[in-house]
């Protein structure tokens, strides 16, 4: 699956079990460890954890993949690599504590990819 297919699915997958502030950034220019971040929030750490065990599970079953690693489960801040595109799910709070999308604010919002 393409880099911007993946970004899709993932943020359908994540807008149908009502994930709050979704967006896509592209990375490819400011770091070699992914060529997306997708950026959800859940609205408590219950429901962060259902959107990450969605994402899991919807992604293998229907697609095969399963992700390289998963930080974070026991906090507010949940993270999913499928290698070329990373997701980060977060509760509001942590999501505004760490504010990643000012940490790649030089990266190129891309909107068309959440529709």
């Amino acid at each position: 699956m393409e880099p911007h297919e993946l970004v899709k699915t993932i943020a359908q997958i994540l807008d149908s079990k009502k994930a709050v502030d979704l967006k896509a950034i592209h990375t490819t220019e400011q770091t070699i460890i992914s060529d997306y971040f997708v950026i959800a929030s859940g609205t408590s750490t219950t429901h962060v954890k259902a959107l990450a065990d969605e994402l899991e599970f919807q992604l293998k079953q229907r697609h095969g993949l399963a992700p390289k690693g998963v930080e974070g489960r026991a906090s507010g801040w949940i993270l999913l690599d499928y290698g070329v595109v990373l997701a980060h799910i977060f509760t509001p709070d942590q999501r505004e504590y760490y504010n990643i999308e000012r940490l790649w604010e030089d990266s190129e919002t891309v909107e068309d990819l959440l529709t």
